[in-house]
Order: structure tokens, then sequence, then C-alpha cells
């Protein structure tokens, strides 16, 4: 691997820039796909102590740095362990050593807390980017019964301060999201951040349900609403992502699905569904699923570009399988372009998240492996998307 060092003007001390496409292994010859710039922010044995990288999350600190973050797994926990944030000032061309956000081996009085699947969120008009992330108790194998926690960085995710949140919701949640949503109302922003709960893996009269956080500061945080559906042929919705809808004022929630009763299974078909809000979040209509948009079980990103154009990113194949990442466009009122090849080369893919940073212009992060094994990167890259629809 090849390593450079380079010097940000603005800043005292120099970054240590780990160059991602140095590794034959992850050329960006070697994968087919409409992403370009392929880099690696970070592998596994770059991590000492880490079984998996996973989760990652991108913003756009001010006018060009991008920061990601992602999670690095303790051994013998499904889903569970540190949080970390690396920054590019080259476009993603490089990617600082990572810092820590949340840290696993901090004792909170007598407890001990793991953290699980981060986003990372930039509001508009403020100096800082906050990172919410999901903290369970560390004697737990999973994070399924975790709670909301959060830390800000005003200096471009270098440093990060962890606040305590006032939540009003008081049941455990999951929070696997591709960003916060940001509305106005009475001119004033309000906040809506979705999450799910899965009581029902370690409960059998638990429960399985979508629903919506909202806030109007970032620090105090409501339940919003429910996403209903019918009682019978219920799914399991999660890992819903937020988007404006081509209604003026419509919020659109698209979800990850699988078997209510056997979370291992896919729908049949495999489909994502979506819910839609047109009261600020408080109330949903019920879910119902996207003919068009494959789901098998796996997190997809779901946002809308500047043009009101809507993009799904998505993992194909079986369910686990999540090997390719292929995604689909749909214009303004129109319907869902054919499939399209996002990132496929031979690997594990898997949990895009994407940001725009001008017209039509993303960036992307998502966890990668080889072959045989998941989450052994953490990879970026470039999409532009393509006119028309086609």
């Amino acid at each position: 691997m090849r390593l450079s060092r380079m010097m940000e003007p603005a800043l005292a001390g120099a970054f240590v820039l780990v160059v991602g496409w140095a590794s034959a292994a992850v050329r960006a010859a070697e994968f087919s796909g409409d992403v370009g710039s392929v880099r690696v922010v970070r592998r596994v044995e770059q991590q000492p102590g880490a079984a998996l990288l996973w989760e990652p999350s991108i913003a756009v600190w001010k006018a060009k740095p991008l920061v990601v973050s992602f999670g690095a797994g303790v051994p013998g926990k499904t889903d569970m362990g540190d949080v970390l944030a690396s920054v590019s000032i080259d476009d993603g061309g490089s990617w600082s050593e990572p810092v820590p956000v949340f840290d696993h081996n901090q004792r909170h009085g007598a407890i001990q807390f793991a953290y699980a699947n981060s986003l990372l969120y930039k509001p508009p008009g403020q100096d800082v980017i906050w990172c919410f992330a999901m903290r369970c108790p560390m004697n737990y194998s999973d994070s399924e019964d975790s709670r909301l926690a959060a830390a800000y960085s005003a200096d471009g995710g270098r440093s990060w301060t962890p606040v305590e949140l006032a939540m009003h919701y008081t049941g455990p949640l999951i929070t696997v999201s591709g960003s916060v949503q940001r509305i106005m109302e009475n001119g004033q922003p309000r906040y809506l951040l979705p999450a799910h709960r899965n009581t029902k893996r370690h409960d059998p009269l638990g429960s399985r349900e979508q629903f919506v956080l909202s806030s109007t500061s970032l620090l105090e945080w409501r339940l919003a609403g429910y996403v209903p559906q019918s009682s019978s042929g219920r799914a399991f919705l999660q890992e819903g992502n937020l988007a404006p809808g081509d209604a003026d004022g419509d919020i659109e929630l698209m979800m990850r699905t699988a078997g209510y009763d056997n979370e291992g299974r896919a729908t049949d078909p495999p489909r994502a569904f979506s819910s839609v809000s047109r009261d600020g979040g408080r109330t949903w209509s019920p879910a119902r699923p996207e003919p068009e948009l494959w789901n098998s079980n796996a997190k997809a990103f779901f946002g809308r570009a500047a043009d009101g154009t809507h993009v799904y990113v998505y993992s194909d194949g079986p369910a686990w399988s999540r090997m390719a990442l292929r995604y689909k466009i749909q214009p303004a009122k129109g319907a869902w372009s054919a499939e399209r090849t996002f990132y496929d080369a031979g690997t594990h893919n898997s949990y895009p998240t994407l940001v725009e940073t001008a017209p039509g212009e993303f960036r992307a992060v998502w966890d990668s492996g080889t072959a045989e094994r998941h989450r052994t990167h953490i990879r970026f890259g470039k999409l532009s998307l393509p006119r028309g629809g086609t």
C-alpha cells in the first residue's frame, strides 16, 4: 500500500493519508459499474482488534472536505463496536487516519456500551456535523436493543464531542438511514429521523415496526408516527430512507423488507416497501410494495437529487448474498429506469449511502469485502447521474 502525506494550509498539523487505490486487489480496472474514482477509506487490517468494518455514512463539510463515519466491530459481537471518522480534503482521493467518535472502551459509570450504525448530518447554515448512532450495553450479543446516541464536530470531523439527547421516545430503536430529513414548518426547521424496532428477535411477544422520530433542535427527539400496514401479510419494515416526494410537501419513506415472522427470509417477491406522509411525518400511508424496486433483506439507499430525480441503490441477488450493487433512477413524476450497475467486482458489497455535492453529482460510501468475506473494507466512489433517466 502506498502512503502519502498532505498538508491542508488552514491546519496547523499534518494528516497521514491512506490512499485506497494502491492495493492491486481494489484497482478500478477490476470492477464494472457507473461509480468512478473508487478508493478504500479503511481496511480491517488497518484497524487493530476489529472483526469487521461496516455501515458507513458520508457528509460534506462546508465547501469541499468530505467526512465518512463507519463502525469497527468488536470480535464476538454481531454488529457492535466503535464508531470512527475519517476526513478527505481532496474529494475522496485520500483519507486521514480515523479518529474515534464513540469508543466502546469508555465506561459510563459501571456500564460499558458498544455502538453501531452511525449517521452523519450537516444541518444547512450550521458549521457543525452531527453523528447519530446506536448505543447498546456491552454485554448484549447484538445491537437490536439500542438507544439513540449523538456527537458533534465543529472542525470538519477531526474531533468529536458526545452529547446526551433528550429522548421522549422511550423504547429500543435501530437507526440505519441515509440521512436526517429537514423540513420547514412555519418558517422553522424540523428534522425527521427514520428508525425501527426489532424486539421480536429476542422476545416472542416483541414487535417489528418502522417509525419516524422528530426534532426541532437535533437534541430533543419525539415519536412522530408509525408506518401502518395490514394485519394480514405483514412485512418486517426496516432501515427506511426519507426523501421529498413528487408532490409539494410529500415525504416519502423507502424501506428494506423481510418476513415479519422470519427476519432472515425475503418477501415474496423481494421488494422494497414505501410509505408517504403529507403532514410532516406525523401520519403515514399504509406501506405498499414497490414493484420496480428490488430488496432482498438488505439496506438500500433512497434519495432525491436537486432536479427532483429519485435514486435507489441496492444489493442484488438473493437474501444475504449482497454482492453487486445496482441502481435505478426515477425522473420527477416519471417511471423508474432500467437496472444499472453501480459497482460489481465479484466481491461482497452492501449498505450504500450517498450525498449530493452538485446537481446530479454524488459521493458514495459502502462496506465491501472479498469474494469470501463480508465487510473488510469501507469504499468510496463518485456517481454522476445519467441524463434522461436511461
